[in-house]
């Protein structure tokens, strides 16, 4: 179980594959970006589930219904069914239907995905506020999604019926880089509205509550690359994480998480499923120690030493990582929340120098 106040990285002295059933991935910026296969993640996840460890993918990207996200997943060469695909649009569907009558008509402002969700849970989709809905469900619409949808749930909002959103991330990781999320699209409604959604997707327990329904997990690793979805949900349902540096987080923003924003683990990509993690110990006068690498804080910024700092940069990875666990133990046993007075640019310039992190 995770840490109610987590000041370093935890330890595991197995694999994670084999320490933890399921692995609850995240998709976007973890498994692929822009619809290409993220490096390494391929054949790490084949060596999991040749282990024996569940893998299942969990995603705020309500645009797509779980058989299509399967299907892309398996062209990748990630094997997967759409049972083993649980979407943000299935949870808020959940949601709905739990409030809502049965057979209910609501106002679809989203994708394929989230009518699929819709009509899964007895819900009847309509595409106009006129059609007398009883509810709004708000999903990711996708790059093109026409502005004249967002006129119409503003429309039926502003009238008094209730609103929901599948997931209010700010932004999606997307091949030329982060684009605009789902959550973008909630405020211009929130604007036009004056309203306020009721939210499913990560990291609130609607989506948790789906994922474990959907699983059956035991002992699930939440795998993602976003602080205040996968890390938040995690931290929310009381399950351990990974980080993976692949997608939207960069270092500085891990060395900067607020308690509920750190992961168990940390690491390069989904490689960290197949070794070891070793915890930095505390080293005296408020340095951390792991591996080669020694971090502290100092003048209120943050030092990078020893091997860490480079004399074991052929190391696979490990000074890397070794480098990476000491900066967030120094950085969140110091008040990772913080702006630190000092600067932190070398540090994290000399952690990418051992392997681009």
């Amino acid at each position: 179980m995770t840490e109610d106040v987590r000041t370093a990285t935890g330890a595991s002295e197995k694999r994670l594959d084999a320490v933890y059933d399921t692995a609850l991935l995240d998709l976007d910026g973890v498994v692929y970006a822009g619809g290409e296969a993220v490096a390494h993640a391929v054949d790490s996840l084949a060596t999991a589930r040749e282990g024996g460890m569940h893998l299942a993918y969990v995603t705020n990207n309500a645009l797509r219904p779980p058989s299509a996200v399967a299907a892309h997943l398996s062209e990748l060469g990630v094997p997967a069914d759409a049972s083993d695909v649980i979407t943000s649009a299935q949870a808020v569907a959940r949601l709905i239907a739990d409030e809502q009558p049965e057979g209910a008509r609501v106002l679809l402002i989203g994708g394929e995905g989230l009518r699929q969700a819709l009509v899964e849970r007895g819900l009847v989709p309509v595409d106009s506020a006129d059609d007398e809905p009883a509810a709004v469900a708000q999903g990711y619409g996708g790059p093109d999604f026409p502005w004249s949808r967002f006129a119409e749930a503003g429309y039926a909002v502003r009238a008094g019926v209730p609103w929901y959103a599948s997931n209010t991330d700010l932004t999606i990781p997307s091949g030329r880089g982060i684009a605009p999320g789902n959550g973008a699209a909630v405020e211009v409604v929130r604007i036009a509205s004056g309203g306020e959604p009721k939210v499913a997707g990560k990291p609130l327990p609607p989506m948790h509550r789906e994922t474990i329904l959907r699983t059956g997990a035991k002992r699930p690793l939440v795998v993602g690359d976003r602080l205040d979805t996968d890390i938040e949900g995690a931290h929310a349902g009381g399950v351990d994480s990974l980080l993976v540096l692949t997608g939207v987080t960069d270092v500085a923003a891990l060395l900067r998480a607020v308690p509920e924003h750190r992961p168990t683990y940390v690491g390069r990509d989904l490689r960290e499923l197949l070794v070891e993690h070793e915890a930095p110990r505390a080293d005296g006068d408020g340095a951390w120690a792991c591996g080669g690498a020694r971090a502290r804080v100092a003048d209120g910024g943050l030092v990078l030493e020893g091997n860490g700092a480079g004399a074991a940069a052929g190391a696979e990875g490990g000074a890397l990582l070794d480098g990476l666990r000491v900066l967030c133990a120094a950085a969140w046993s110091a008040g990772g929340e913080r702006a630190f007075d000092g600067e932190i640019a070398g540090a994290v310039k000399a952690l990418g120098e051992l392997g681009g992190a």
